[in-house]
């Protein structure tokens, strides 16, 4: 029978289960990233576990979240992961050297492997035809011991692309489009798969923007083939070695197909604060803007500063207006520099940062308050930016320049000057000097980890109780995202490897009394928390799930979960339970106490079952989507707890 790319990657990866639509299927890994807003966890999560050395053909371990130094903690945990990729046996990527996606595609990337990243983006490097997924960093600690992922089959969604690009229209158009069409559920359940003719005007670069922001749909990953262009872009980074062909057989069929005409694509732009709040850019011309943000790993090519820099060479932007240019690699820096890029920039008007995530994760340049910015980011969830109450648009590298030079949003195509057409270098600096390679074993065991003050062990975690009387302390609406859960920005993440600090920041986006509330209900059998559609969407941090749970979590109702926190929430032992009648979501209010009697059982036993809420004599009908072996991580109280119980059985067996 014919396969797509999907299909071929999924079936030479499967070690358990069958290729069937929704059912649960183990795969084997090749690969892991880690970074280090939750790299820091699965570190500790390595030790906690006994791992001696990674398993994986290659896991490597960024530094690019938490590059900041305002105190100790950022350095100290970057000298933790260090010493930790030296002792298990990792890649070190060192702070300066990039944001993961594309330092990771640059040097590490290999068509017809799969990747799994503790970082919902790590989708992006689907377009070197890789099966590249972002999971919860329990899942990828487990991977880069040996252990397979288990997800649901995934459908494949193909999208043919015909026709050509118009000038001042790019790739985070593409994906903008798709966002406009479907929103941030669209993609969920389903891998998209892009094929067709309109491929070959796209440069691996640009096929990274359009993946990177599959997570912004839901997508369990995007998966792009491995051709002639991905040969070029292997060969210009020293790399021909690594590539093979990967094509879908001829007349290979999808599980649903769509077609974008590039050439009647417009500049679009997604208003705040939704990544799929998508419309053409003329329709908000005229806004007015603080700052234009330019980089992160949803515009990482060396053609995205490019351009912007030919667009701006000569003029100045406009009074009053912050215009930021975030490199994503040193070696694409570099680059930039020798091409006279930079110098445009600054010429312009622009501020300079450092090779990292930085503003896309809240990490410096956050906006005004009460002003509008606009960023080339993949995301403009509320707060994400580091100010609370920000109004960010997301666009590509066209509009945001020409908005810089205009002080307010401008559609590209008015600028009266020819496309810029950017042309890379022809010699690419290819740089390894700060990425350090695993420590051969002998020597890596003599390593030891270094901790520094604020890092502290995850606390025991007990099993789930058969009788249950929960308190909701929140109800929530649709789309509630992860970083709305637990804020990410220079505020929180130097905690994420203290989880008693880092829970303080639980949900105060939402309700500031939460963490107080969470606290109090740890000592009287913890809490529940009600949500809409969607819940959980967007960022993988582990920690969304993991302070809720140190704050008393034991039970999420929703409508229905994005796919990676509904893992996280079942690897740290939280029970997602969503509605089988969503009416009834109706008929709970914040304050109610939810009774689960019998739940060892009833979860056992059954996918559906019954919950009342105590005093209003109303019944509720949920269920849950857990395997078998899902099952027991739930009764055990989470995955640490299930794989120690399995070591202890086997340390027990040798002895």
């Amino acid at each position: 029978m014919p396969l797509n790319i999907t299909e071929k990657l999924i079936k030479s990866h499967l070690v358990e289960g069958e290729m069937v639509t929704g059912k649960e299927i183990g795969l084997k890994i090749d690969q892991t990233l880690t970074q280090d807003a939750t790299g820091t966890m699965v570190m500790l999560e390595l030790e906690a576990m006994g791992v001696e050395r990674a398993q994986t053909e290659a896991s490597a371990q960024y530094v690019d979240h938490n590059i900041i130094q305002v105190d100790n903690k950022n350095a100290d945990d970057h000298l933790f992961l260090q010493s930790a990729t030296r002792r298990f046996g990792l890649y070190y990527s060192r702070p300066g050297n990039g944001v993961s996606h594309p330092v990771h595609m640059q040097r590490l990337a290999k068509p017809g492997k799969t990747l799994l990243g503790s970082d919902s983006h790590t989708c992006a490097n689907g377009c070197m035809g890789m099966l590249a997924m972002g999971a919860g960093g329990m899942d990828v600690a487990l991977a880069i011991a040996g252990e397979p992922i288990y997800i649901k089959m995934p459908k494949v969604w193909g999208i043919k692309l015909t026709g050509k690009l118009p000038d001042w229209v790019s790739a985070k158009d593409v994906i903008l489009e798709l966002l406009r069409r479907h929103d941030v559920k669209g993609g969920v359940g389903k891998v998209i798969e892009y094929y067709g003719p309109g491929l070959d005007q796209l440069s691996a670069m640009d096929r990274h923007v359009i993946a990177n922001m599959g997570a912004e749909l839901g997508a369990t990953g995007t998966v792009f083939p491995s051709d002639e262009e991905i040969r070029r872009f292997l060969k210009e980074q020293g790399r021909e070695e690594d590539w093979v062909e990967l094509t879908a057989d001829i007349d290979a069929s999808y599980d649903i197909e769509e077609e974008i005409n590039l050439s009647k694509l417009e500049p679009l732009i997604a208003k705040p604060s939704s990544p799929g709040n998508v419309v053409p850019v003329s329709e908000v011309a005229g806004t007015p803007i603080y700052q234009s943000y330019i980089g992160s790993s949803a515009n990482p090519g060396y053609r995205d500063f490019a351009v912007a820099a030919e667009i701006v060479k000569g003029k100045t932007v406009a009074n009053g207006i912050s215009f930021d240019i975030n490199p994503t690699s040193r070696q694409m820096l570099t680059d930039l520099v020798k091409e006279s890029h930079i110098a445009s920039l600054l010429q312009a008007g622009a501020r300079l940062h450092q090779a990292g995530c930085n503003g896309c994760i809240g990490m410096g340049q956050a906006p005004a308050t009460g002003r509008n910015s606009l960023r080339t980011t993949p995301r403009n969830f509320p707060g994400r930016s580091g100010t609370q109450e920000d109004s960010v648009y997301l666009c590509s590298p066209e509009t945001a320049a020409v908005s810089a030079l205009k002080g307010e949003i401008t559609d590209p195509r008015t600028l009266k000057i020819p496309y810029p057409k950017s042309k890379e270098p022809e010699n690419p600096t290819v740089d390894t000097s700060l990425l350090d390679e695993p420590l051969p074993y002998e020597e890596a065991k003599k390593v030891e980890l270094h901790k520094g003050p604020n890092i502290a062990s995850i606390p025991p975690m007990d099993a789930l109780p058969d009788e249950l009387d929960l308190p909701v302390l929140l109800k929530m609406d649709d789309n509630i995202s992860t970083d709305e859960i637990l804020a990410g920005g220079a505020r929180v993440l130097p905690y994420r490897s203290n989880l008693p600090e880092i829970s303080k920041f639980a949900f105060e986006i939402i309700d500031k009394t939460y963490y107080t509330r969470g606290m109090d209900s740890v000592t009287t059998g913890g809490h529940a928390i009600v949500g809409g559609f969607n819940y959980g969407q967007g960022s993988s941090r582990e920690h969304a799930a993991l302070a809720p749970r140190f704050l008393g979590l034991r039970v999420a109702l929703a409508k229905d979960f994005a796919r990676i926190h509904w893992q996280n929430l079942v690897n740290f032992g939280v029970l997602p339970l969503t509605f089988v009648n969503e009416e009834d979501y109706d008929q709970i209010e914040q304050g109610d106490i939810l009774q689960l009697n019998d739940l060892r059982k009833k979860v056992q036993q059954s996918s559906e079952f019954t919950i009342n809420v105590k005093g209003k004599n109303v019944s509720i009908q949920v269920s849950h989507a857990l395997s078998q072996r899902q099952v027991d991580v739930i009764l055990q109280g989470g995955l640490i707890n299930l794989v120690k119980e399995r070591l202890k059985k086997v340390s027990s067996i040798e002895k």
